[in-house]
C-alpha cells in the first residue's frame, strides 16, 4: 500500500489542466495503484491525478462497492435531469456544500491496460465521475457554486486549520460557462 499527500486548495496543480495519457505502461498502472490506495486511506468516493501532483487524466472512484479507475475520461450527459446536493473534496478536507450537478452520465475512457472502458453513472456515481473530470480540467466543485456560496465557501476554507493564509486562493468561475454548468459537449 503505498499511500500518498494529497494537495490542498491554493496548490496550483489542481487549476492546471491535466495531459491526456498516452503510455499505458507500469507506471501508469502504479499510479493507479497509488491513487486507489490514498483514495481508500482517506475514505474519498475518488481521487484524480493532480490531487498527488501528477498532471495526466487519470482518477480513481470507490462508489456503492463499486472499485475502478477511468483514463482520459469523456462525458456525455443522456438527459437534462439535474440533482443538487452536499459535495465535498479531498483537498479541500472537512467541507462540504450544495452543489448542482447532472443526475445521469455516460463516461468513456480507457483501463490501465489500455483497453476501453464506458461508466454509465447515476446519483453518486455520476456526481463523481462529474468532479473527478473536473479536477483534469483543473476546475474545483467551488468554481460550480453560485456568487454566495463561492463567499461561504471561502470563509469556511480561510477559517480551516489546513488553510495557509501566506498563499492567496484562486477561484475562478467554470470554463464551461453559465449557460452550460455541465460541460456539455466534453
Amino acid at each position: 500500500m503505498t499511500v500518498q499527500p494529497i494537495r490542498l486548495f491554493g496548490d496550483p496543480v489542481l487549476r492546471t489542466p491535466a495531459e491526456p495519457v498516452v503510455a499505458f505502461d507500469t507506471e501508469l498502472r502504479k499510479l493507479v495503484s497509488d491513487l486507489t490506495d490514498t483514495m481508500r486511506d482517506r475514505n474519498g468516493a475518488g481521487l484524480a491525478a493532480p490531487q498527488l501532483g501528477v498532471g495526466l487524466r487519470v482518477f480513481t472512484f470507490d462508489v456503492d462497492d463499486v472499485l475502478g479507475h477511468l483514463i482520459n475520461p469523456v462525458l456525455s450527459f443522456p438527459d437534462e435531469e439535474e440533482q443538487d446536493g452536499p459535495e465535498g473534496c479531498l483537498s479541500i478536507p472537512g467541507l462540504y456544500f450544495d452543489t448542482v450537478r447532472r443526475q445521469n452520465v455516460v463516461a468513456k475512457g480507457f483501463n490501465s491496460y489500455g483497453d476501453p472502458l464506458q461508466i454509465v453513472g447515476t446519483g453518486l456515481m455520476a456526481r463523481c465521475v462529474q468532479h473527478e473530470t473536473d479536477h483534469l480540467d483543473g476546475v474545483l466543485f467551488l468554481d460550480r457554486l453560485s456568487v454566495e456560496g463561492r463567499k461561504e465557501a471561502m470563509k469556511a476554507i480561510r477559517a480551516a486549520d489546513w488553510y495557509d493564509s501566506g498563499a492567496p486562493p484562486v477561484i475562478k468561475t467554470s470554463p464551461h460557462g453559465a449557460g452550460s454548468p455541465f460541460g456539455l459537449g466534453r
